[in-house]
């Protein structure tokens, strides 16, 4: 079964000085308000696309790690993944970097890096990402 998720962006003014908000409507689990500047700068309280992009990768990724751990009959205790999304302007997008740290009994590290690197390029999201340099660094606690 095929599912569609939809999020909206409703946004007023020009590039430099205007101001949206983006809205998750298939949860209707938030709105965020973005700006360029925060895309640019960083801006406290504002997103911006990268910042939701490495949501959705930091996202994808734990679930496809935790399916291969699983499927190795090595289920993770835990995962923590951040992604790390960079935004160069005039450039644009130009890499994600994964940060994973696990508690994972029972597997040797050479099996931890094998399966963290293996769902890497398996996450559905890595794939979409697949113009852009996307980066590991994995950890077993």
């Amino acid at each position: 079964m095929a599912v569609t998720s939809e999020a909206t962006t409703l946004w007023f003014g020009d590039l430099l000085s205007g101001s949206g908000t983006t809205s998750l409507d298939s949860s209707d689990a938030a709105e965020f308000p973005v700006t360029w500047a925060a895309r640019s700068e960083g801006v406290a309280g504002k997103t911006n696309p990268e910042e939701l992009l490495g949501a959705a990768h930091s996202a994808c990724y734990s679930m496809a790690f935790a399916n291969a751990l699983a499927t190795n009959g090595t289920p993770p205790e835990s995962l923590q993944v951040t992604a790390g999304v960079t935004f160069v302007p005039g450039q644009g997008i130009t890499g994600s970097h994964l940060v994973v740290s696990a508690t994972i009994p029972g597997l040797t590290a050479e099996d931890f890096q094998r399966l963290a690197e293996d769902a890497k390029q398996n996450c559905p999201v890595s794939q979409a990402l697949a113009g852009i340099p996307i980066t590991l660094e994995a950890t077993l606690a």
